[in-house]
C-alpha cells in the first residue's frame, strides 16, 4: 500500500464502532479526520465480530460475583448506555440502512429462589438511575415467552434492551465517515507517537502522520496505544466467541440472559440464533484466536437448558473476537491528564451498545464543547 505522510487535525485511532463514529461526527462538524486501522478491514475485531446484543441491564454474573456496592457505584452508567440506546433507534434513519435494531427487551431468567432474589435487587438498583426491569412470575415469563422451559420460576425484564446487526452497521458507518470526508487508513498499526508543540507526531506500519489531536478509539489495544504519550489504562483485552445456529422458526423475540450461567441469546432476522454469554475463546501461540471446544460446548448446553427449541438446532458457525474489558466496567472516556490533545474513548464490555453515544461525548470534548451526556459518576476520568 502507499506510505502515508501526511498531517490532519484530529487522528482517530481504531476502526471499531467508536472510531468510525467519532470521525463521522467530527467531519460532520466540520473538523478534518484522518482515521488508521490497523487491520486489512474496518470493523472487523469486536465490533463487527460481537454478538450485536444491545444491553442495558447490569450484568447478572458480574452482580452476583461483585456484590451491591459494585452495582451502585456501576449504575449511573447506564444513563450513558441508555442514552445510547436513543441513539440506536435513530441511527438506521441517519445512515439510510437497515440495521436491523430491534428492541424486543431483554429476559434474566431465574430457576431458583436466590437468583430470583439477586434479579429483584439489581433491579432496585436500575431502577434508582432510571432504569425500568420488571419482575415477572414463572406465569408471566411463560405468557411472554412460551419458548423458555418450564424451569423458569421467574424473570426481570428490561424492555428497552435488544439487538443490532453488526455485519450491517461497520459497513454503513465506513460508507457514512467516507462521504463525510474521513481519510481511511488501513493496515496503519500505530507503533510510536511523539508529543510536540500544538500536537502529535504519529508513526504507524505505513508511515508518519501529524495531528493537532487524537482520540484513542483502539478498544482492546487501548491501553498499549495510551502509554506511547505515558498514560496509564486499566483495560485489557479478552478473548471471546460466540456461536449462531441453523435458522428455525421464528420463536424468540427477546434478548435472553441465565441467572444460572453464563448466556446471552437472541434470534436474527434470518432464524439463526445467536448463543455467546462471554465465553472465553483459545488464544494460540501465533496470538491468534480459535474456538474453545469445551466452553463452546458449555455454552450450547445452557442454552439448550433454558430455550429448549435450541437442543435439535444445529450449531453452523462459531467465531472469535478480542473485546477490551476492565475490572470496574465503568468507561475512560475524555481528554488524558497532563496530555492535552490526547483523547480516550473506551467503553468495557458493552462497547457496541454504548458505541453511539460514546462518540457522540467524544466528538463533543474534542471540539471543546460540554459533552452530551454529563461523564461525572460515568468514566473514571470524571472523577
Amino acid at each position: 500500500m502507499t506510505p502515508i505522510s501526511t498531517t490532519t487535525d484530529t487522528l482517530v485511532i481504531g476502526g471499531g464502532i467508536a472510531g468510525l463514529m467519532t470521525a463521522w461526527y467530527l467531519a460532520r462538524d466540520g473538523v478534518e479526520v484522518t482515521l488508521v486501522e490497523a487491520g486489512d478491514d474496518i470493523g472487523t475485531q469486536a465490533s463487527g465480530a460481537n454478538a450485536g446484543s444491545l444491553h442495558l441491564q447490569i450484568q447478572y454474573p458480574e452482580f452476583a460475583a461483585y456484590g451491591e456496592d459494585w452495582a451502585r457505584a456501576y449504575a449511573p452508567t447506564l444513563r450513558f448506555i441508555s442514552a445510547s440506546i436513543d441513539m440506536w433507534q435513530g441511527l438506521p434513519g441517519e445512515l439510510g440502512e437497515d440495521l436491523d435494531v430491534q428492541l424486543g427487551g431483554g429476559l434474566v431468567v431465574a430457576m431458583t429462589d436466590d437468583q430470583m432474589r439477586r434479579i429483584e435487587a439489581k433491579a432496585k438498583i436500575e431502577a434508582s438511575v432510571g432504569v425500568q426491569t420488571d419482575i415477572l412470575d414463572a406465569a408471566e415469563v411463560r405468557s411472554i415467552a412460551p419458548y423458555l422451559t418450564e424451569a423458569v420460576i421467574g424473570a426481570g425484564f428490561c424492555a428497552r434492551e435488544g439487538k443490532a446487526n453488526p455485519l450491517r452497521v461497520t459497513p454503513a458507518l465506513t460508507s457514512a465517515a467516507l462521504l463525510a470526508g474521513v481519510v481511511i487508513e488501513r493496515q496503519a498499526r500505530v507503533t510510536a507517537i511523539e508529543r510536540r508543540d500544538g500536537g502529535f507526531d504519529v508513526t504507524t506500519s505505513r508511515g508518519r502522520i501529524r495531528a493537532g489531536r487524537v482520540v484513542n478509539c483502539a478498544g482492546a489495544a487501548a491501553a498499549e496505544v495510551a502509554a506511547m504519550v505515558g498514560v496509564d489504562v486499566e483495560l485489557g483485552g479478552f478473548p471471546l466467541q460466540v456461536t449462531v445456529t441453523e435458522p428455525v422458526a421464528p420463536t424468540i423475540p427477546h434478548l435472553v440472559y441465565s441467572a444460572a450461567g453464563k448466556l446471552t441469546l437472541k434470534q436474527v432476522a434470518n432464524g439463526g440464533c445467536v448463543i455467546g454469554g462471554g465465553w472465553a475463546a483459545t488464544v494460540r501461540g501465533d496470538g491468534s484466536l480459535a474456538t474453545d471446544p469445551v466452553n463452546f460446548a458449555r455454552n450450547m448446553a445452557i442454552a439448550a437448558d433454558v430455550a429448549p427449541v435450541l437442543a435439535a438446532a444445529r450449531p453452523v458457525r462459531s467465531w472469535t473476537a478480542w473485546v477490551n474489558g476492565t475490572k470496574d466496567w465503568r468507561p475512560i472516556i475524555g481528554e488524558a491528564p497532563d496530555v492535552p490533545g490526547f483523547f480516550l474513548a473506551l467503553f468495557p464490555w458493552v462497547g457496541f451498545s454504548a458505541g453511539p453515544m460514546t462518540a457522540r461525548v467524544t466528538a463533543d470534548l474534542v471540539q471543546g464543547r460540554a459533552p452530551s451526556v454529563p461523564l461525572g459518576g460515568i468514566s473514571v476520568l470524571a472523577d
